[in-house]
């Protein structure tokens, strides 16, 4: 999503890399047992919600996989359907019945039993339930029925053939306890314990602080290894690589080249570089609208018109930016699906491919009617001055090296640009409302593409109230179609040609660049844990998984061993938070619902 890097972290530039001495979050989890094993988590991220039905930042869906199972999952290591809490399923021949089995003997983290009313609980209220429908809504519109005919049966009735019926990214819920609920939209999901099925119970949870979960011992799978996860915030990256070089915490994601440069060869600590799943992009406005076709924000009416963008599409090179402010740990962007999923990624052929060329997009300027002024400056179709404001997060380490980039090359096609660096709530409120021109952007994809090809389409375009998950305000008639094909084709190859047809078009439309696949740089103590569950494995990440299986497989060391150092670390912890209780970033902000994925 354009806005959802809100959920990749608020990330601080390097310059001052290792030099932050004692920077930690605002607070600490409560001190546990001498001999429980505990993995501590440093985490930057902004959780937006962690009701299921609203969330939609990578930091809440990385706690929702956590606490609850979904119908099927996504194998650890080439990421294939497998079971969930079905164990079996079957399609009739007119492909439109799908009866799935429900495992037998589960039960949820309160003890109650799992059935398959649950599931059509689950779906049956993102059906009927608008607001539940918010942030995975997409995978149900097409259901027709939903019934469970037995406690381990559910039949789900579609009008059309689905695609994604083995991918339906849906936390499920336990009726028990969400039909007590009177206002979804409201309900926080902060009852501790949390009743959930995953491998995780969330215990504990102090708002720009930490979040504890403990390990479920009833989930189907078997206990975890590790007793505890705890997630601690801290204010930014570089204080979270400082605690993990004193052992406060056992576990860095989403750092940055230099964070990740500078921790090789430190003593006790491991890296993992993999291809990540994420996209990031550079958004052009092309008229932010409402489901119902009505304009909003203040974005600059020039950019309706798709040569505009093309022609600034065709000064972005995207291949400095991996170079310059990625250091080279990334994939230079061609497709809106990452090259980690393979089988649909895109990139454009040899003979169709604009490149990077200031002199020809100069030239289609010129012929489509923007002329310089004396400054140097064009002009749009209304004789004003073609100055764009460009918008980014001042948490992200990437947007400020890129937005000077950007500059740069845009002048030289004679379009004017003021950057606007903000906040990272401001960013996303900004992005809600429409009000830019220019944008980056982050979108997390999964291994079925349908949920990341949605939020381009007409459907998930914002209500007057802010209410959708667009990343930028699409709605194309020749992309809607071609979504609605894929969704209905159950022949994998042909879906994915249709897929490459659909990357394809937002490739003409040019409503956003995509400038990178980052890598994902993650470090960990190899003196507290020894090892993770990859997704996919070899090569994966261990955070921000399309499942649970890096924390689930998360094999600690020693217990004495990890209790010493964790437990000092833990007092460090403290004792700075205590003196540096500065403002958390954490920031629990309005949902970004016109953009997340993140779907993560």
């Amino acid at each position: 999503m354009g806005f959802r890097r809100l959920a990749a972290g608020l990330v601080a530039t390097a310059l001052a890399l290792l030099g932050a001495s004692t920077a930690t979050g605002a607070g600490a989890p409560t001190a546990h047992a001498a001999d429980q094993k505990v993995l501590r988590v440093a985490v930057t991220t902004t959780v937006a919600s962690l009701n299921p039905f609203l969330a939609s930042h990578a930091a809440d869906t990385e706690f929702g996989r956590l606490m609850y199972e979904f119908l099927t999952a996504d194998d650890q290591k080439d990421q294939h359907p497998i079971g969930g809490l079905a164990d079996k399923w079957d399609v009739a021949k007119d492909n439109l019945t799908w009866t799935f089995h429900v495992r037998d003997g589960m039960t949820w983290s309160d003890r109650q039993p799992i059935t398959s009313r649950d599931i059509a609980y689950t779906y049956n209220l993102m059906l009927t339930n608008p607001t539940a429908g918010t942030a995975n809504g997409n995978f149900v519109k097409n259901f027709d029925t939903v019934t469970a005919p037995d406690e381990h049966t559910v039949v789900i009735k579609t009008k059309r053939p689905q695609a994604t019926m083995l991918a339906l990214d849906v936390p499920i819920v336990p009726e028990h306890v969400w039909s007590k609920v009177t206002d979804i939209g409201k309900y926080t999901n902060l009852q501790f314990p949390v009743v959930g099925s995953g491998p995780f119970v969330l215990t504990d949870y102090k708002q720009d602080q930490y979040a504890t979960l403990k390990a479920n011992p009833t989930f189907f799978r078997g206990r975890p290894a590790i007793d505890e996860l705890q997630f601690i915030h801290y204010d930014n990256p570089d204080a979270a690589v400082q605690g993990l070089l004193k052992g406060d915490v056992d576990l860095v994601s989403r750092l940055t080249p230099a964070q990740f440069n500078a921790l090789q060869g430190k003593p006790n600590i491991a890296l993992n570089k993999a291809q990540g799943h994420r996209l990031n992009d550079l958004l052009i406005n092309p008229g932010a609208q409402t489901n119902t076709h009505e304009r909003i924000g203040d974005g600059n009416p020039a950019l309706a018109d798709v040569t505009l963008r093309q022609a600034i599409a065709q000064a972005i090179d995207a291949k400095t930016l991996v170079d310059k402010v990625y250091g080279g740990y990334a994939e230079v962007g061609s497709g809106y699906i990452p090259p980690v999923f393979s089988q649909y990624h895109w990139s454009p052929p040899a003979d169709q491919e604009r490149g990077f060329d200031l002199a020809a997009a100069n030239r289609t300027l010129d012929a489509a009617g923007y002329p310089k002024g004396t400054d140097g400056i064009r002009v749009d179709k209304t004789g004003k001055p073609l100055t764009l404001r460009l918008l980014g997060d001042s948490g992200t380490a990437t947007d400020q090296p890129s937005s000077q980039y950007v500059k740069s090359w845009l002048g030289q096609i004679g379009i004017g640009v003021d950057v606007q660096m903000v906040s990272s709530d401001k960013f996303s409120d900004a992005g809600v409302a429409g009000r830019y021109d220019l944008a980056f952007g982050s979108w997390g994809a999964n291994p079925d593409p349908d949920a990341v090809l949605a939020v381009q389409t007409c459907a998930n375009l914002p209500d007057a109230a802010g209410n959708g998950n667009s990343e930028n305000f699409l709605c194309d008639p020749d992309y809607e179609r071609l979504y609605a094909e894929q969704s209905a084709e159950l022949d994998t190859a042909k879906r994915a040609e249709i897929v490459k047809q659909m990357q394809a078009r937002l490739y003409e439309l040019d409503t956003s660049v995509i400038t990178a696949y980052p890598n994902q740089l993650e470090a960990y103590r190899s003196d507290h844990v020894t090892g993770f569950g990859l997704q996919p494995d070899p090569g994966g990440v261990i955070t921000q998984q399309n499942g649970y299986w890096g924390y689930y497989y998360a094999k600690p060391a020693a217990a004495a061993e990890q209790s010493a150092g964790a437990g000092l670390g833990l007092l460090i912890g403290i004792a700075v938070a205590v003196v540096l209780v500065a403002g958390a970033a954490l920031l629990v902000v309005r949902r970004r619902r016109v953009n997340a994925d993140e779907r993560e």
